[in-house]
């Protein structure tokens, strides 16, 4: 039994026509930063594209590193959903294909900024169980969502996403 990884840098993030985080560089003092900027005010989403590569069952874990653009207190609410397109079985339309849940649906993730440094990496992790009959090798779409709205959210300014994580079992 092993654990298969996939790893997304913000350069991986597909984006939709409204409702989009904002991809944000930053020079940096000792080197480049890139980020998923999602604000404070509205739902914002992006999506990651991955093969299911040995998919053996069970759910898939999404690992998020973030990090505040200005503040040093407050939660921030993430939530994930999965979509899944079976290759040569799945007769989905690929291009007006829907994800099982809503975006209000999907699990969430409260992660507490741990205070004093505005910039610090932050690591924190959601369990998707709602898995859409996801099958080994199937063509999957993650869509990662800050919840600004929701009550939870309570970090002011911009929650800037540098790397998503999946991980799930190989049997």
């Amino acid at each position: 039994m092993a654990t298969v990884k996939h790893r997304f840098g913000p350069e991986d993030a597909l984006y939709p026509a409204t409702s989009y985080a904002q991809f944000k560089a930053v020079a940096g003092t000792s080197f480049p930063v890139n980020s998923i900027a999602y604000d404070a005010a509205s739902e914002e989403m992006v999506y990651f594209r991955f093969p299911a590569i040995n998919y053996g069952g069970g759910t898939f874990t999404v690992r998020i590193r973030w990090y505040a653009d200005t503040a040093s207190t407050g939660v921030v609410r993430f939530a994930a959903g999965l979509a899944a397109i079976t290759p040569e079985t799945d007769t989905q339309d690929i291009e007006t294909k829907a994800f099982p849940n809503a975006t209000s649906a999907d699990q969430a993730v409260d992660d507490t900024h741990l205070g004093t440094t505005g910039q610090r990496v932050h690591e924190t992790t959601v369990t998707v169980t709602s898995t859409d009959s996801v099958a080994a090798e199937d063509w999957c779409m993650l869509r990662l969502t800050r919840m600004a709205a929701h009550a939870n959210d309570t970090m002011a300014g911009d929650a800037l996403v540098v790397e998503v994580g999946i991980d799930y079992s190989d049997v």
